[in-house]
């Protein structure tokens, strides 16, 4: 993967920058060891690493201020990382850059129960935010699978979703205000605690941005109501191409469970060896979840029973208690890291139409015949989100690219049906060269005028998003 050429100038300054950066920062919050900044090499797509000039880890967005001041002066290059997380490479640091870690950010600043919405700084983790305000019976809604360890920034960078964004939307949805800090150090809020802000959509444009145009530090999120009851149902099916006709069905009906998961016989092996959570021996599983009242879900439950017996499941079970409810998704939980311990693989992220779900599904079972590459299927069926695994040896010559090669046909797959590249990992380096599949040239300027207003320099967060034959003018510059 192409990474543009670490600036000379700003190398041969490094120990000005971090002399710089430890008079505005406390002493253990600046780490320049060449062995200790190999921590922040790679995120979750560990097939790239490139340890960075230093990292910091400010605790403030005063703190962060001061950093970007610095770096925005001495034209160094910063790189924003919430937990590491990123399966797309979005925290991938170049060799000139500053890693900008917001894990010490990580209070709760106001919590408002009669207006639904909690304030925290952003290097709080996902489900940490759901822990302040369970015990007065609310939850915040997205909820990725990485949620025990990924940060509210990286959410917010990525657009991230989850099991149950089907029903609640992903962190667009639910995210109310933020306060950035932009390159030059200057801090701005954005939004706030109310539905809708009025002018520009500029909380849309931060959501899912990948760290080009600012560091979100705080973040309201809206926080909602438990509800009263949820309760899953497993329905088997002996072929991928059912199982997904089973969910177009579902969603044309017009119900809207809180989620529909799918995994694939490689996956269901695997997370039953490892969670044995009792799951059937099929070629295809769904994980269906309703909540509500007992008599809404009884109601939902019995026409989504109606729906599936038309395909001749091989088996559908109702959770009869909330054991077997933990149960049942403590198997999807586990898939991600159930699947390392068999495999190397990389975990791909495309969305598409809920009605293609059956033709991209043979189609990916299709190239994986032609590529030699075994794949297993687990994803947010319900909005058509989909996260292929696909295995490879990590020591094999190869392998790699390969992986790679076949992972960039998937995706173009995805566009063809009219779906996107990315649902909730984002772009970062893994698409950034696919976005020309998805965008023309007007629309990819477009986008880098957007970033020319909020960081002119072009030191944000680089290499990531726009392809490099794009925005080498910019970057030059």
């Amino acid at each position: 993967m192409e990474m543009p050429v670490p600036n000379p100038g700003v190398l041969a300054r490094k120990a000005r920058i971090v002399a710089l950066l430890r008079k505005v920062l406390p002493e253990d919050a600046v780490i320049d060891d060449p062995t200790a900044t190999r921590a922040y090499e790679c995120d979750g797509l560990t097939a790239y690493r490139c340890p960075p000039l230093a990292a910091v880890l400010p605790r403030t967005t005063e703190e962060v201020a001061a950093v970007l001041k610095i770096c925005h002066a001495e034209g160094v290059p910063v790189v924003p990382r919430g937990s590491g997380t990123s399966l797309a490479g979005g925290a991938l640091p170049t060799a000139d850059s500053v890693i900008l870690g917001v894990a010490r950010l990580r209070d709760v600043l106001e919590t408002d129960y009669d207006n639904r919405f909690i304030r925290v700084q952003t290097g709080r983790t996902n489900l940490s935010v759901t822990g302040a305000v369970e015990a007065d019976g609310f939850f915040y809604a997205p909820d990725p699978s990485s949620q025990l360890a990924c940060a509210i920034a990286g959410n917010i960078a990525m657009n991230s979703g989850g099991a149950h964004c089907l029903k609640y939307g992903v962190t667009t949805n639910n995210l109310l205000g933020v306060t950035m800090v932009l390159m030059d150090g200057t801090v701005v809020k954005i939004g706030g605690a109310h539905m809708d802000a009025g002018g520009l959509d500029l909380l849309g444009v931060i959501c899912g941005s990948e760290g080009q145009l600012g560091v979100v530090t705080e973040a309201t999120l809206r926080i909602l109501p438990m509800p009263e009851g949820a309760r899953p149902v497993l329905i088997g099916f002996d072929s991928n191409e059912v199982a997904g006709a089973c969910v177009s069905d579902i969603i044309k009906a017009g119900i809207l469970p809180v989620a529909i998961e799918f995994m694939d016989r490689p996956c269901i092996r695997a997370t039953e060896a490892f969670a044995k959570a009792g799951y059937p021996d099929c070629e295809a599983l769904l994980i269906v979840e309703v909540e509500g009242a007992d008599a809404e879900i009884d109601t939902q439950l019995a026409l989504i029973r109606e729906i599936a017996l038309r395909h001749d499941p091989v088996e559908f079970r109702e959770s009869k208690s909330a054991e077997e409810s933990a149960k049942i998704w403590l198997g999807r939980k586990s898939a991600f890291g159930a699947m390392g311990q068999i495999n190397d693989y990389m975990c791909l992220d495309g969305t598409i139409p809920v009605s293609e779900l059956p033709y991209v599904l043979r189609r990916i079972g299709e190239m994986s015949k032609d590529y030699g590459l075994d794949v297993a299927n687990v994803f947010h069926a319900g909005d058509g989100n989909m996260h292929p695994l696909i295995l490879f040896d990590a020591n094999k010559p190869g392998d790699l690219e390969l992986c790679e090669a076949f992972g960039a046909d998937i995706l173009k797959l995805c566009v063809e049906v009219g779906g996107c590249l990315t649902g909730e990992h984002g772009v970062g380096i893994e698409k950034r060269d696919l976005m020309h599949a998805q965008f023309s040239t007007a629309d990819l300027e477009a986008q880098m005028r957007v970033k020319d207003v909020f960081d002119p320099s072009w030191l944000l967060n680089p290499a990531k998003v726009f392809p490099l034959d794009a925005s080498a003018t910019r970057r030059a510059a």
